[in-house]
């Protein structure tokens, strides 16, 4: 897989009205840990402190993720895909991802 660099600007947020979907994956057992939603300075804070930042669209607020439960998640790498509209942040955590307890938000079965 070849791998091209992206920059910030480079990223496209009108594109889905100023939102992006961020996968968030364990690099090393790559468990699919939770799905939320990045806005421009989301990104650049995670690019800036190293830590998963969000935009809460419940809360209608920018979130570091851990900053209520301790469960930061340490970003290794951020990948991009190829329409530049959504994210994948490549996470080091063994803390629960889900706020209710589970290491992942992926625990229901649908049926």
């Amino acid at each position: 897989m070849s791998m091209n660099a992206k920059s910030l600007n480079d990223i496209d947020f009108e594109k889905r009205k100023g939102l992006l979907p961020v996968v968030v994956q364990d690099r090393k057992t790559k468990d699919i840990l939770m799905l939320a939603y990045a806005n421009k300075e989301a990104l650049a804070n995670t690019i800036k402190t190293g830590n998963a930042w969000f935009w809460s669209t419940s809360r209608n607020k920018l979130w570091m993720k851990g900053e209520e439960s301790g469960n930061v998640q340490p970003v290794y790498s951020i990948l991009v895909d190829c329409d530049l509209d959504s994210l994948l942040y490549m996470v080091e955590s063994d803390k629960p991802a889900c706020h209710t307890g589970n290491r992942s938000c992926f625990h229901n079965l649908l049926t």
